[in-house]
């Protein structure tokens, strides 16, 4: 892959998406709009591949995989609230089958992320908490990062977070499956 040095040609930098596609409708664009858009989607580009980063570094911490960390992160919100967690919620969290959820809950029990205990109302079924020690990890890791996206958001004005509201619900609606993609298996 090219360094960023490597992607300047004439002058311009080569973007992985570009404004001379007829798929963009240019309109009434100036030169100065077409790159402040370009910065844009770099910008996107640059963050995006900043949370891979910082996701796979968290789980690589954590030692667990994207399963894992979900039902985790589900576990630690709910008990929070002093919910209860079952298996069954932990199965619908993740989108996964009760079998894999039994095999996900005994592995993350036997590495000391998880207990099991019986349930205090449903004999049927267990609850599922997260152990004191894995919910410091994730808070002292995955919680401060959090912290700092907060807090970039706090340091806008309110009129700066409301643009950028209005950007991630644009991009949330642009970003909707259409045509072939929207077609269910």
């Amino acid at each position: 892959m090219a360094s960023a040095e490597n992607s300047e040609q004439a002058g311009k930098r080569v973007h992985s998406f570009s404004d001379d596609t007829d798929l963009v409708d240019l309109g009434e664009l100036t030169e100065d709009d077409r790159a402040q858009c370009m910065r844009v989607m770099d910008g996107m580009r640059n963050w995006q591949a900043a949370a891979r980063a910082l996701s796979a570094a968290s789980k690589r911490y954590m030692k667990l995989n994207e399963s894992d960390m979900r039902a985790i992160r589900m576990m630690i919100r709910a008990q929070r609230k002093n919910q209860i967690v079952t298996p069954k919620e932990i199965a619908h969290e993740v989108g996964i089958s009760s079998a894999s959820t039994t095999k996900l809950v005994d592995r993350l029990i036997e590495s000391g992320h998880l207990i099991r205990k019986p349930h205090p109302t449903d004999r049927r079924t267990t609850s599922i908490e997260v152990t004191e020690h894995t919910r410091r990890s994730a808070e002292d890791s995955i919680g401060r990062q959090h912290a700092r996206r907060f807090s970039a958001a706090a340091s806008m004005s309110p009129q700066e977070r409301n643009v950028v509201i209005r950007f991630f619900d644009a991009l949330t609606e642009a970003d909707a499956p259409q045509g072939p993609l929207a077609m269910e298996d």
